[in-house]
């Protein structure tokens, strides 16, 4: 550990869906710097969503360079101070780069990009074969062929680029982003060689797989900070999840573009039957026990708040939809389903698109904006009680009054009509900490305890344990019901749209 007089950082990179920040924290995981770029989306094709992994690349560099500068003009000496650097990233989006150049074979195709659905609904029934339909183009498939190729998550792009490229850079990818592959085998953290052999999927151009906590590699000569070692790497919901302290029965939902509801399952690996997906929590270091979670994962949250401002102009910032969700007491039995590209857990529906009913001549565009919040917090509840129904009663862990408390994170909590509805939807307390980004956050508790700057005792005890806020249901239990089953009924309404646009 180091002195009290002794300045000590811990820094993140968080890598996201539609922009990179770097933050840098104190030793109180106070953050004390940050820099933050969105970056541009590409759209080739309807249900196609692309980036370019260079421009990716350049923003967290100069997200890290511009973070100093402020800390530095701030009297901070981060250059002598910064112990280690965590990455928590988008997951799910893939990249394929060339070994001997460094450049991306292919865009990243992200996450919530819906160009394979024909190929997976094709192996549910099959489960053979498939193999040309995982390579991209023909430079990918050569790449591959004469040994050029590397596959990763954004976290093993990042982590190859910082520790050198093609001078010797990482390969390596985390227990959580290998999970989310769907190519690693749960209980050995390893790739699932079976599953490699059905989809014709050659290991050699994957990553070694790593624990979420532990010295990866150190940033190269030629990049902001270099010679910081990198010691901590989570997918972003995992980061979040290990940011809000989550222990065995503890929930949190993050709202971003989407949103993520993940159940800490302790030691063992909780199988769904509604709709979930088990997967990785965090594993704090190379020989600490695996938590494992349940997770149901929205692809639609903030992203319908973007949309009222970009494509409809009913709104001119984000922030504006509060108060124009406030001009109305309620939503005026209006309904809105943000299936703009299918619907996610627990429905998994990818023939489903977007709704708005219940319009009449009453409805204005408060109404609208309140629909589109409370949108989100349906999406929600709906996840949670699909995790209550396969975990179970023994599956949560309850307040010292007896209730289930929902962790809140994520750039749309600062709403607070949004958290005030939730609670209102779910029944059940809401609490926002004081950080709303603990996704960040997570990311540097996992570096700062693999550099030593903090134990694992001194992070669970809450070392950054501030004011929370509490949000407490308002609605009684009859409107709570009356209207989920409307929500229930629009959702119905969603499903089998896909050909329309033909």
């Amino acid at each position: 550990m180091a002195g009290d007089g002794e300045e000590v950082y811990v820094a993140a990179i968080d890598q996201g869906t539609t922009s990179t920040r770097f933050i840098i924290y104190d030793r109180h995981a106070k953050p004390v710097a940050s820099h933050q770029l969105e970056f541009k989306q590409h759209y080739p094709e309807a249900g196609w969503v692309e980036h370019d992994p260079m421009e990716i690349t350049e923003t967290v560099k100069v997200c890290m360079a511009k973070a100093v500068d402020k800390a530095t003009a701030d009297g901070c000496n981060i250059n002598a101070g910064l112990k280690a650097i965590g990455i928590t990233n988008q997951r799910e989006t893939t990249v394929m780069w060339s070994k001997s150049t460094g450049r991306p074979l292919y865009n990243a195709i992200v996450w919530m990009d819906a160009r394979t659905s024909p190929i997976c609904r094709r192996l549910e029934n099959e489960l053979s074969g498939g193999r040309s339909h995982f390579v991209e183009t023909y430079a990918v498939k050569d790449a591959v062929r004469t040994g050029d190729a590397l596959f990763g998550t954004i976290d093993t792009w990042l982590i190859w680029n910082l520790t050198g490229g093609v001078n010797g850079g990482q390969h390596v990818t985390d227990c959580s982003n290998a999970s989310r592959t769907m190519l690693m085998n749960l209980k050995t953290l390893d790739w699932d060689k079976p599953t490699l052999d059905t989809l014709g999927i050659p290991a050699e151009v994957l990553p070694k797989i790593i624990s979420n906590s532990e010295k990866i590699g150190v940033v190269a000569t030629g990049c902001p900070l270099a010679g910081v070692p990198i010691s901590g790497c989570l997918g972003d919901q995992h980061a979040a999840m290990l940011g809000q302290l989550c222990q065995k029965g503890e929930a949190k939902s993050t709202y971003g573009t989407g949103a993520f509801i993940l159940l800490n399952t302790g030691e063992e690996v909780t199988q769904s039957s509604h709709g979930l997906l088990s997967t990785i929590a965090y594993k704090l270091g190379p020989t600490t026990p695996t938590n494992y979670a349940l997770e149901g994962s929205i692809a639609i949250a903030g992203a319908a708040v973007q949309w009222l401002r970009d494509s409809l102009g009913i709104i001119r910032t984000a922030a504006e939809i509060e108060a124009l969700a406030e001009t109305v007491q309620d939503s005026g039995g209006v309904y809105f389903v943000p299936a703009f590209n299918g619907l996610f857990a627990p429905w998994w529906r990818d023939d489903a698109r977007g709704i708005c009913i219940g319009i009449t001549r009453f409805t204005n565009k408060g109404h609208i904006a309140r629909a589109v919040l409370e949108s989100m917090c349906f999406q929600v509840n709906d996840v949670l009680s699909s995790m209550h129904k396969d975990a179970g009663e023994a599956g949560e862990v309850k307040s010292a009054e007896g209730e289930f408390l929902l962790r809140v994170d994520g750039g749309a909590t600062i709403n607070n009509l949004l958290m005030q509805i939730q609670a209102d939807l779910l029944g059940r307390p809401v609490v926002r900490p004081a950080d709303i980004e603990t996704t960040a956050l997570g990311a540097a508790y996992a570096a700062g305890l693999a550099a030593g700057v903090w134990t694992k005792e001194q992070v669970f005890s809450g070392l950054h344990k501030e004011n929370m806020t509490v949000f407490r249901p308002k609605l009684d239990e009859a409107h709570r019901k009356k209207r989920a089953d409307s929500w229930f009924k629009a959702v119905s309404r969603s499903f089998d749209l896909a050909d329309l646009s033909l």
